[in-house]
């Protein structure tokens, strides 16, 4: 359990200001901000490379304020892999394995084990210029990994990686927590904080100005900035099932919605941007192949728009023009017809 306690830190321009959450033994720990919010300074001073000027940190009781950065078992992933790369692949992993009181075979094997678990096993000789960044990314896991720490830190670990690459460490970071390491995570990217996290804290300006699960988070955001910054209210848990070679996904009160995906089967999240859901108050011929009827329960302004809630079985939210609104005349309580295509809906892999 990693507990930081008003923990404040004033740098040249910027300053944090009385952090302070608790990630509780097997959480995966979402920190989500925007670049320049402070992210990394909090992985920093929870690793020990810079000193708080104020408050406390608890690694599972302990008081390691102002521990030694060799003592704290926390182990730091940078976000540009920072492995060494006049050493091969298997010599990074096994770097801090060096002052280990073991043999050379019992060495040589935690490395292979590591490199097989991240599958690189076949990667031990290569040298770290001959690495895709996917590979760099997985070296950089294997060489903090095998310091076997309390907690794992990583910082923005996907940023760099295309699509294809992100969903790959995507399913091994879920693979490693499966197993019980204990991570936080820092990112920008909601979809990364929707698809990994378990508890999720905001932090903008150096403060932390909201915390909880995903749901708590997205559906309920606390602030205009959070409401504004994460963007995407309609997100469900769901289970893909393909039936005549047409996708659907089931979500609560199994409510099935047609999706466009390379995705077979299997469960996640599906998400439905606001601006393209659209409105009637009739049922009309259309395009879209997601029709539904539902009460409108809320109207209100925002940065974006005008945010339309309507209960369809599940809270959907629309988000419309203030013409769209006078010219349909929508009001709280009304009946109206939701609409949207397979194409907006999109699946993140859980």
């Amino acid at each position: 359990m990693l507990e930081l306690r008003n923990i404040s830190r004033r740098f040249a321009d910027f300053s944090l200001q009385d952090v302070s959450f608790l990630v509780e033994r097997g959480d995966y720990f979402i920190l989500l901000g925007e670049s320049g919010a402070g992210k990394s300074m909090v992985l920093e001073t929870i690793a020990g490379l810079t000193a708080p000027d104020s408050g406390y940190m608890f690694l599972d009781g302990r008081d390691i304020t102002c521990e030694k950065i060799q003592n704290r078992r926390i182990g730091l992933v940078f976000q540009d892999h920072a492995v060494f790369p006049h050493l091969t692949v298997g010599e990074n992993i096994g770097y801090s394995l060096h002052s280990a009181r073991l043999s050379r075979e019992k060495k040589h094997a935690k490395v292979k084990a590591i490199a097989n678990e991240l599958g690189i096993g076949e990667l031990l000789a290569r040298r770290p210029g001959t690495l895709s960044g996917g590979e760099l990314q997985r070296v950089a896991l294997g060489r903090t990994l095998i310091q076997e720490p309390s907690i794992l830190l990583l910082d923005e670990p996907l940023s760099s990686l295309d699509t294809r690459l992100k969903g790959d460490l995507r399913r091994l970071l879920r693979a490693i927590h499966r197993k019980g390491q204990t991570i936080l995570h820092v990112t920008h990217d909601y979809e990364e904080a929707l698809s990994l996290g378990t508890k999720i804290a905001v932090i903008h300006k150096g403060m932390i100005i909201q915390s909880g699960t995903p749901a708590d988070v997205f559906h309920h955001p606390k602030s205009e900035f959070v409401a504004n910054f994460i963007g995407v209210k309609n997100f469900f848990p769901a289970n893909l099932v393909t039936e005549d070679q047409v996708v659907f996904a089931y979500i609560c009160n199994n409510i099935r919605v047609r999706i466009v995906t390379d995705v077979p089967g299997g469960e996640g999240f599906i998400l439905i941007r606001g601006e393209d859901i659209l409105l009637s108050t009739l049922p009309v011929e259309t395009s879209a192949t997601n029709n539904f009827k539902g009460i409108i329960e809320e109207i209100v302004p925002n940065a974006g728009g005008i945010d339309v809630t309507i209960n369809t079985g599940i809270e959907l939210h629309a988000l419309i023009t203030r013409d769209s609104l006078e010219k349909l005349g929508l009001r709280a309580g009304n009946t109206c017809w939701v609409h949207f295509k397979a194409t907006a809906v999109r699946f993140i892999i859980n």
